[in-house]
Parts: structure tokens; sequence; C-alpha cells
């Protein structure tokens, strides 16, 4: 009897007890799977629906896909004095981070000095990767953004972090000091 037992016991260890999990895991992962939505989509429309979108555009503005997932794969990342990561972020190193990412072109230092490393030049002539600088605190400069397109820049707040506004924003309006374009 004792024997029998353990013959059963095996068999339900060895041999049931893995087909059930496989057979139960297979289901999971399909699931999982699944209910991905839009999988079928390129990477790349999402992007363009998502950002013509939030900049007021029509999809076909949007040309510059790896500028644009770039910020996707930042935007909402906390603000973070000093901070460097995706864990937290400031406006100086969120704008050199793109930059180095995107126009492979190296910015250190505050807003203040990215700026002494700019030529301005006149808002209604901003282009897409241009900065915007902002004096907020008094009379230093102490915020930039990144210019899109259709007044629009993403920058790293302190409050909302990575996030694109719009420099019509009464707030913005406000505190705009100038626009640059790398030297």
């Amino acid at each position: 009897m004792t024997v029998c037992r353990n013959i059963f016991l095996f068999i339900l260890v060895c041999i049931l007890l893995p087909l059930a999990v496989s057979i139960s895991s297979c289901k999971s992962h399909k699931d999982a799977s699944s209910n991905s939505s839009n999988s079928n989509v390129p990477k790349s429309k999402k992007v363009k629906e998502k950002y013509a979108t939030l900049l007021n555009i029509e999809e076909d503005k949007i040309e510059n896909i790896k500028l644009y997932s770039f910020i996707d794969e930042w935007y909402g990342v906390p603000y973070k004095y000093g901070g460097k990561t995706k864990s937290g972020i400031d406006c100086s190193n969120f704008t050199s981070t793109l930059y180095s990412n995107i126009y492979n072109k190296s910015l250190t230092g505050s807003s203040s000095s990215i700026f002494d490393q700019c030529k301005t030049i006149s808002k209604s002539n901003l282009e897409e990767g241009d900065l915007v600088f902002f004096k907020i605190d008094g009379d230093k400069i102490s915020h930039i953004g990144v210019y899109l397109q259709n007044n629009k820049f993403v920058h790293a707040t302190t409050k909302k972090g990575v996030m694109i506004d719009d420099l019509d924003e009464a707030y913005y309006k406000k505190y705009f000091y100038k626009a640059g374009r790398l030297k």
C-alpha cells in the first residue's frame, strides 16, 4: 500500500503538477500579450499620433521620431535638482541629455551657462530643437526648455517633472526671457 501511495505521489508531483503549471502559464502568457492595445501598430505611428495631438498639429509634421520617442521615454519623470536620471532630473540636465542623445551635441552647466553657448534668435524664428530660456527667479536665467513645434516646448518642471507646455501660457509668457540656437 505504501509503495502504491509513493508511486501515486511521484506521478502527481513529477508529471501532473508540471503539466498543470505549463498549461496555466501558457494561458496566462497568451492573455497578457493579447491585452496589449494596438500591439500591431508600430511604435513610430503611436508616437506620431500622441505628439501630434499634444502639439495640436498634423501627424505628418512629426518627422523627428527619435526626438519624440526620447521625450516619450522621459515624459513624467519627476524633477530633482541636480538630477540626471529617470528617477529625477532638472531642466538643464534634461536639456543636456536630450541634446546628447538626439543631436549628438554636448551641453554642460546651468541654464545660464547654456544660454552663453547660444546665439539669440527671435521667438518668431524658433525651430524644433532650439532652446527657450526663462528668468523665473529674479534677474538670472533659471529655467530652460527645448522648443518643439506650434509654440510648444518640452522641459523638466519642478511640480510635474518632464512635460510639454505652451509658450503662450500666462506663466511662461510672464517669465520668458529669450530663445537661442546652439552656436
